[in-house]
């Protein structure tokens, strides 16, 4: 029997809130689990970007990227670890820079999922290359945007292929809207998505590993105030059809910390934006269900590692075409997918290794969230999220969210 360490490395930007969790739950838990004879222990180091060879062997077992998206310094260096060192990355770097959310509608279209009507339009301003005038005098044909939106159909959404954080996202509600944002969109490629008119529920989905929690989401309320602390807003049907949703689109591209948002309606589940594979995670952001996700991301963290779960950065998309292709209802096909994601996740091992391996996390996390500790730290993360004179109210605010997550967990067992 030999002591095997693990790194667990976080590649951050500005947050500081979930890190210093993530952090001290690790601390606090002190893991020492036995697995395949070995005894496995755990450290935590958050990642300094510099030069780097590529044939130097990385410390890291484990690596939490929330930076590679928009530095790129830090994204060659994902690639360079997940191809010559087996790292294990939550979040495939290859797919999340290629398979934006275009490339996300196509592949989840093509599995027969209820994406809405969506075109894409060429850009308001070409792009700067002095290729450019030879090939659209050439190729490019004229187009009416007008046809296309009635193609589409009003009200409608002009957004981004490729974006995040409702930037650049405008509702469109007749032909002036329609001109005016796209004459502000310039050089970006949007993409105009038919609107889900009347749903009953906007619901976000957020997924650590094997793990998903829905979340009742109003994305016009202030960011403090958009997940409802909701516990019975879907029917069990319903229910797990978003699970089912969010785990086929993670285990699809290789996101194993993502999110998905869906419209339902009549019964209907729409998925509308699901390549979020930085998904916010903020204390200010999730408020009572910030705990959930800090103790899913030492779960998996851990499961990864000690398991020796094998990093995969290649896709495996004809199995779940062969399924799409194959015929058969739209509920015969999510059944197949969900069999598929819960095989690529490994739920069945994952909720044993859980019950067997860390069976004292659920207490040490109970203990760290009713602490001065994490008190210290969400006083701290208002101070630096709101202006002074809203830090009492909202560390209040906070304080409540935080305790009844503390409460029901207590009651919970």
């Amino acid at each position: 029997m030999a002591d095997r360490t693990h790194l667990l490395g976080l590649l951050l930007g500005t947050e500081e809130d979930w890190p210093q969790a993530f952090e001290a739950l690790v601390r606090r838990l002190d893991p020492a689990l036995s697995r395949g004879g070995d005894t496995h222990r755990f450290d935590v180091e958050r990642i300094t970007i510099e030069p780097f060879d590529l044939r130097q062997p990385s410390r890291y077992s484990l690596v939490v990227d929330r930076l590679a998206y928009w530095y790129y310094v830090p994204r060659e260096w994902l690639k360079k670890v997940a191809l010559m060192d087996d790292v294990y990355l939550l979040n495939n770097p290859f797919t999340f820079q290629s398979m934006e959310k275009h490339a996300a509608y196509c592949a989840m279209i093509r599995l027969g999922l209820k994406v809405p009507e969506t075109w894409l339009v060429p850009y308001k301003q070409p792009p700067d290359n002095p290729r450019f005038p030879y090939t659209a005098a050439k190729y490019n044909r004229p187009f009416d945007l007008r046809r296309v939106a009635e193609q589409v159909g009003y009200p409608l959404w002009m957004k981004p292929y490729d974006g995040g954080a409702w930037v650049g996202v405008s509702r469109i509600s007749d032909e002036a809207d329609l001109q005016r944002a796209y004459d502000e969109s310039g050089q970006r490629l949007m993409h105009l998505q038919a609107s889900v008119e009347g749903f009953d529920v906007f619901a976000r989905s957020l997924s650590i590993g094997a793990e998903t929690m829905v979340m009742r989401f109003s994305p016009d309320r202030p960011q403090h105030d958009r997940y409802s602390v909701s516990h019975d807003f879907l029917d069990a049907a319903t229910g797990q059809e978003v699970v089912t949703i969010g785990k086929v689109v993670n285990a699809f591209f290789r996101w194993e910390f993502n999110s998905c948002e869906t419209l339902v309606r009549g019964g209907q589940v729409h998925p509308i934006d699901y390549a979020n594979a930085c998904p916010d995670v903020s204390l200010t952001s999730l408020h009572y269900y910030f705990p959930w996700a800090m103790t899913a991301l030492v779960k998996w963290s851990l499961f990864c590692t000690a398991t020796g779960r094998t990093p995969r950065v290649d896709l495996d998309t004809r199995r779940w075409y062969d399924v799409a292709d194959a015929g058969g209802t739209y509920e015969h096909k999510l059944a197949a997918y969900r069999r598929m994601a819960d095989d690529y996740f490994e739920t069945e091992r994952y909720t044993e290794f859980v019950a067997t391996q860390l069976g004292d996390l659920d207490a040490v996390a109970h203990e760290f969230f009713s602490s001065a500790d994490f008190d210290r730290l969400l006083v701290e993360t208002v101070q630096s999220t709101f202006p002074a004179h809203e830090h009492e109210q909202f560390v209040a605010h906070y304080r409540g969210l935080v305790g009844a997550w503390v409460d029901d967990a207590a009651r919970a067992g």
